[in-house]
């Protein structure tokens, strides 16, 4: 299959390479020892490929079942707690955390198929994505979402800027639906999403702290009572 990378990396999915393969092109006719020219080479190829591989935007066949709130991200589930979120769910509901290492892909992707009710941007500080707080006190994005298969749930997925990251994007808009495990935006080197569900409804939490999940593969939560 074709390597592709998103349209979510530009500028620096272009940028980055072509100023790496510049540097290699000039050390290839600097006057210095060949040792060096060579240890030179491969530092500069290595960065290379990183930058085209952070930047990929695999092909995914997202699972057809309205009973599944799919994974909003790729990385590794870091806490999965009971929470209060007033602002919009406006009751008890359970907070999946999830943590973006460098290696992991950065696209973002809907749970299921909703409709955005409202985007909210908060600036904030850049402490490590891994720390629960983190989704409290850094940079955020919130997509306040409203299934539009029964039941029509409310839910909230958070980008988070990490201590690397410092780039959020969201390409979704206000009244925009979205397919389940649909792309709507990344976070740039390094990160963390969170999906928060309302807990009044009969759900079922498919993982567990240290589980490695798939963004609009790896279900998270099942709704026990949802019919197709």
């Amino acid at each position: 299959m074709m390597f592709r990378l998103t349209k979510y990396g530009w500028p620096q999915v272009v940028i980055f390479p072509l100023l790496l393969v510049s540097a290699m092109v000039l050390f290839l006719f600097a006057p210095l020892p060949a040792w060096l020219i060579v240890l030179a080479e491969v530092i500069l190829a290595v960065f290379l490929v990183f930058s085209l591989v952070f930047f990929r935007d695999p092909y995914r066949i997202v699972p057809k079942d309205s009973s599944m709130l799919l994974a909003p991200a790729d990385g590794k589930i870091t806490d999965i707690e009971e929470v209060v979120e007033e602002s919009f769910i406006d009751g008890s509901t359970l907070k999946l955390g999830i943590f973006l290492n460098i290696f992991d892909v950065h696209i973002n992707r809907s749970p299921c198929s909703v409709r955005v009710e409202k985007i909210g941007y908060k600036e904030g500080r850049y402490v490590d994505a891994r720390n629960p707080e983190a989704g409290r006190v850094n940079e955020s994005n919130d997509l306040f979402l409203v299934r539009t298969e029964a039941p029509q749930d409310r839910l909230i997925v958070r980008q988070i800027s990490g201590a690397i990251a410092r780039r959020i994007v969201c390409r979704a808009k206000e009244g925009q639906e979205l397919a389940g495990g649909e792309r709507f935006g990344m976070i740039k080197f390094g990160s963390r999403t969170e999906l928060y569900v309302p807990v009044d409804s009969d759900i079922q939490c498919l993982v567990k702290v240290g589980e490695k999940v798939k963004a609009g593969l790896t279900p998270l939560i099942r709704y026990n009572k949802c019919q197709d």
